[in-house]
């Protein structure tokens, strides 16, 4: 009899099997924003890069890391690299923002089939709200003058 579960167990089993699913879902799509943040912020290396480069002479020396090794090339080299790397990691950027709307889609129709709510703890933003105030407070400074 105690192997058999009950009707109560057998929800408490689902709503936890439905909480973890959705963690899981919502655990993804944090690691779309942080892959997207990190291609981005390296799509804006090259930029910087590729600006650096472009108005030097083409027959100028620089120097490019390739698989861990610094190689000495040219600019007239180096820079329709640089340019096709650009091109490709904006690219892989599109396409996971596509990847991540269809994550927020599927998480949103998760959380209307299962009629999921986020709470958002009001008192919990207060006190942190408090908290950086008496943080800031707690700096002392001495008399202006040498005494």
């Amino acid at each position: 009899m105690a192997s058999q579960p009950s009707g109560v167990e057998k929800e408490a089993i689902n709503e936890q099997v439905i909480a973890n699913t959705y963690a899981n879902m919502r655990s993804e799509m944090n690691q779309f924003y942080s892959k997207i943040t990190e291609l981005e912020m390296e799509v804006s290396e090259h930029s910087l890069v590729i600006g650096a480069i472009e108005p030097l002479d083409p027959s100028r020396r620089c120097y490019r890391m390739i698989g861990g090794v610094l190689v000495e090339r040219t600019i007239r080299e180096v820079l329709p690299a640089v340019q096709r790397n650009k091109e490709g990691l904006e690219e892989v950027v599109a396409r996971m923002n596509e990847a991540l709307e269809k994550k927020k889609k599927e998480i949103t129709e998760f959380e209307l089939k299962y009629k999921i709510r986020i709470r958002k703890a009001d008192g919990d933003t207060q006190e942190e709200g408090s908290m950086k105030e008496g943080s800031a407070q707690g700096v002392l400074v001495g008399p202006a003058s040498g005494q």
